[in-house]
């Protein structure tokens, strides 16, 4: 028996993070919007999460939730497996038997970084670290299932809250005259409301559809979805502390990441392009620089 789509419960998972803070409130208007978080819906519990799915009976499922601490992994790559990998296969299985839809989050971290343009969505993945590597079984689990879903991978995700790049450079630069900061790694700082905008405006689209098993069935799959243009660490702190309003700015020193050694392995080019999703839904995420501005704006 499959769940009637027009009644529109959406679950949301890990409502405390930067992304699921945002969703929760950007799908008001989408449904009947239930967001939880680790509490209530724990993704290293797979009973949990089926008795979960199965009470709520939602008609899509959206899980940013995910075990995202990169160097922790490297140590704790069964929990990551847990809560990455596993987790959102099992999402995928219940979100099936119901006949529900299923978005999920994955990340730029499922290549190794050495193709010297922007990643396109079917260039072939090569993970360097555990989290990457969890991030993408989780990715096969969800397609294997054979779903309806859109997996959105995206890159340098911050926010106004939780543990991110942004939050650590202003704290940072209000305590130290000097920073150094990685110059020879690139990418798309992604404000976390800039996801769930987008995510939003594809929802509707779903939902408005006069057809939504054939909107689905032809727009399943993987998409890029960062924020437009790029930089390095260090072009993403130097902007930072351009349009943050600080009394003393910190001298901003660029360094190989060779000098800033951590325990998992980054790639050096995360460039993901966003032609697809501009093609499929009609989408162009803001240039990092605009969202940037208006996330300091709002703090």
């Amino acid at each position: 028996m499959s769940v009637d789509r027009t009644g529109r419960t959406i679950l949301v998972t890990g409502v405390n993070g930067q992304v699921g803070f945002e969703l929760a409130r950007s799908l008001q208007g989408l449904g009947r919007v239930m967001a939880v978080d680790r509490s209530v819906l724990d993704l290293s519990n797979a009973d949990q999460i089926r008795a979960v799915v199965r009470e709520v009976r939602p008609a899509l499922i959206v899980n940013p939730a995910a075990y995202t601490a990169v160097d922790k992994a490297e140590a704790e790559s069964e929990l990551a497996m847990r809560i990455n990998a596993e987790a959102p296969g099992i999402l995928a299985e219940e979100a099936k038997k119901l006949g529900a839809a299923l978005v999920h989050y994955s990340t730029d971290y499922v290549f190794n970084g050495e193709k010297q343009s922007a990643y396109l969505e079917d260039d072939p993945t090569d993970p360097q670290n555990e989290y990457g590597r969890s991030k993408l079984l989780g990715e096969q689990a969800i397609a294997a299932t054979g779903v309806d879903h859109l997996i959105f991978r995206t890159s340098w995700v911050y926010g106004s809250r939780g543990k991110n790049f942004l939050l650590t450079m202003l704290r940072l630069g209000a305590e130290r005259p000097e920073l150094k900061v990685v110059a020879d790694q690139f990418g798309a700082p992604t404000w976390s409301n800039t996801i769930a905008t987008l995510t939003a405006h594809i929802v509707s689209q779903a939902f408005s559809a006069d057809d939504q098993a054939a909107w689905w069935r032809s727009r399943s799959g993987v998409y890029n979805l960062t924020a437009s243009d790029s930089t390095s660490w260090h072009g993403f702190a130097a902007v930072i502390f351009e349009l943050a309003d600080l009394e003393v700015r910190p001298n901003v020193l660029p360094i190989p990441a060779s000098d800033y050694p951590v325990p998992a392995k980054r790639p050096s080019n995360s460039r993901l392009s966003n032609d697809k999703l501009a093609h499929v839904f009609g989408l162009r995420a803001p240039h990092w620089k605009d969202a940037l501005r208006l996330c300091l704006e709002a703090r």
